[in-house]
Order: C-alpha cells, then sequence, then structure tokens
C-alpha cells in the first residue's frame, strides 16, 4: 500500500494543473482580506446611523465554496485524467486487486483537501477578523475558540468536495459530467430547491453540503437558503455519506468492470 501512495502522490504532483488548482483554492484568504478591508473602509466611511444598521456576511463560509469546487475538481481530474490517458490500465496491472489503487487515491487527494480546507476556511476567517476588528456590531469580535468548531465543519466539507469527486471520477469516468454533478450540488440544487413548495424546500435543503456545517455545530441562522432540519448527529452522517457512498460504489465498480 505503502509503494501505492507514493506512486498516487508522484502522479497528482507532477502536474501543473495541481498546483493551479490548490494556488486558486488558497486565494479565498487573499479575497476575502481584499472585501474585508473594502467593507471596513465603507463602514468607517459611513454616518453613525447607518453604521448601526450595516451587517455583514461570515467571509469564511461564503468564500468556502472556491477550495471546495477547487478541490472537488482536483478530484475528478486526478481519476478521469488515468482514463484519458490510458494510464489506468498500467496501474490496475500493477495492482491487480484494484481497489488500493482508488483508497490510495483518496488518500493523497483526500489530504491536500484537507490541508486546503483549513488553510483557507481558518485563513480566511482570521484575514476578515483583522481587517474587520469590532466592526459590523462585533461580527468579527466574539471569541475564537465560539467559532472554532463552524470553521472546522466548513473546512472538513473542503475534505468531502475532494473525495466526492473521486468517487464521481472513478463512476463516470468523465471530467466533464463528474464536474458538471459537483456544480450542480453547489449551484443548481439549491436554487431548484429553494423553488420547491414547503415542506419539502426546508427538508431537501437540509441535506445540500452547504447546509450542513452550520447544522453540525447547531449554529443556525433564520436567513440562511439552505434548510436546518436535520439533528448535529444526523448532518454529520450525511456529511460522510457524501464522500464515502460514492467511493464505496465506485470501488466495488472498478473491482468488476473492464478498465
Amino acid at each position: 500500500m505503502k509503494a501505492v501512495l507514493a506512486s498516487e502522490w508522484l502522479k497528482l504532483r507532477s502536474v501543473r494543473s495541481t498546483y493551479l488548482i490548490l494556488g486558486i483554492g488558497l486565494s479565498t484568504v487573499l479575497l476575502g482580506l481584499a472585501l474585508a478591508a473594502s467593507a471596513a473602509g465603507m463602514y468607517d466611511a459611513a454616518p453613525p446611523t447607518q453604521q448601526a444598521r450595516a451587517r455583514i456576511a461570515d467571509l469564511e463560509e461564503a468564500f468556502a465554496i472556491i477550495p471546495q469546487l477547487c478541490m472537488g475538481v482536483l478530484g475528478t481530474l486526478a481519476m478521469t485524467s488515468e482514463y484519458t490517458t490510458g494510464m489506468i490500465r498500467t496501474s490496475l496491472a500493477l495492482v491487480p486487486r484494484r481497489w488500493p489503487v482508488l483508497a490510495a487515491k483518496s488518500m493523497v487527494v483526500g489530504s491536500l483537501g484537507l490541508f486546503v480546507g483549513v488553510l483557507a476556511v481558518f485563513g480566511t476567517y482570521f484575514a476578515a477578523r483583522g481587517a474587520l476588528g469590532d466592526r459590523f456590531s462585533g461580527a468579527y469580535a466574539t471569541a475564537v475558540g465560539d467559532r472554532v468548531p463552524l470553521l472546522v465543519s466548513l473546512s472538513l466539507t473542503v475534505l468531502v468536495f475532494a473525495l466526492l469527486g473521486v468517487g464521481l471520477g472513478a463512476l463516470l469516468r468523465s471530467a466533464a459530467g463528474a464536474t458538471a454533478v459537483i456544480v450542480a450540488l453547489v449551484y443548481g440544487l439549491p436554487m431548484i430547491i429553494d423553488k420547491i413548495p414547503e415542506p419539502w424546500s426546508e427538508r431537501l435543503g437540509s441535506l445540500m453540503i452547504g447546509a450542513l456545517p452550520r447544522q453540525i455545530t447547531g449554529d443556525i441562522i433564520a436567513t440562511s437558503v439552505y434548510g436546518s432540519s436535520l439533528s448535529p448527529p444526523v448532518a454529520a452522517v450525511v456529511m460522510v455519506a457524501y464522500a464515502t457512498v460514492p467511493l464505496t460504489i465506485a470501488s466495488w465498480l472498478l473491482c468488476r468492470r473492464d478498465a
């Protein structure tokens, strides 16, 4: 297994697109800092009456979509590129049991997903906190410890997207198809579900990946575009399922169909 892991790591780091995708994912920190600094300037220039009413979104949550999409695409490409180049035949010939190839690829991509998720989410939070101070009614002035559970949950969604990308790539064998599914989970489905009459809009919205971090921590906001009907344990199970179910099915298929 160690040799398979080393092989998958070599494949991933030898491709320039990997560094480009990682760079875009981590650019979240700079984008968050730029927006926070701009918001701070506008806040300082506003009259006191407007300052009292001014609010700002949680930037680390709003910008989490960038590393999520980036790592989802990286996971997809890590798998589908093997089919595009025909390298998958060599990989499976060297590892006859097959499933270790998918397991090793998942571990390598997942590790990068966790790394990028933690850096992007926590980095954006601390950048925004430093730029905004106690502005916007102290939105970023609360104790850091109070925010850690949500920040950790947000970071884990990036890991989930990375593993989801690998699973979808192995299932569909198409970068375009797998990427379309990932984009639909982020953009398309939430917009469609929002138009469904209640109570189904609330129930289905609660199952979206973007809704899970706040449900896991119990930190629900009334203005969320998602639902909030899941208990923390159930929300955690759903998040794990997003990553593990596609990988489990993909592993089963990989061992049974032709390369």
